[in-house]
């Protein structure tokens, strides 16, 4: 059961530290990467730094749980998940 003693929420850019059980929510197509972020890009090299980022906020909100990750999404999931999953099988 999860209680407000024992548990927090957070956003991504706030995640710190290691938590035992971490959920990283909506995991979904056009929301990681966010769409409306990949849309104000008007520069090539700028949008790879905005997938770079989006990538690199998602692994380290994966890499928080230490005991039990969750991961959702709804079809079609977030290109990134492949990354996960490749990380995963290694």
């Amino acid at each position: 059961m999860l209680t407000a003693a024992t548990h927090q929420v957070n956003r991504c850019p706030r995640i710190s530290g290691v938590a035992g059980v971490c959920a990283v929510m909506a995991c979904d197509d056009e929301v990681i990467p966010l769409q409306e972020r990949i849309e104000t890009v008007g520069d090539e090299g700028d949008l790879q730094e905005v997938y770079d980022t989006e990538r690199h906020l998602l692994y380290v909100a994966c890499t928080r749980a230490r005991d039990i990750l969750l991961v959702t999404s709804v079809k079609p999931g977030s290109e990134f998940l492949d990354d996960l999953r490749s990380l995963q099988s290694s």
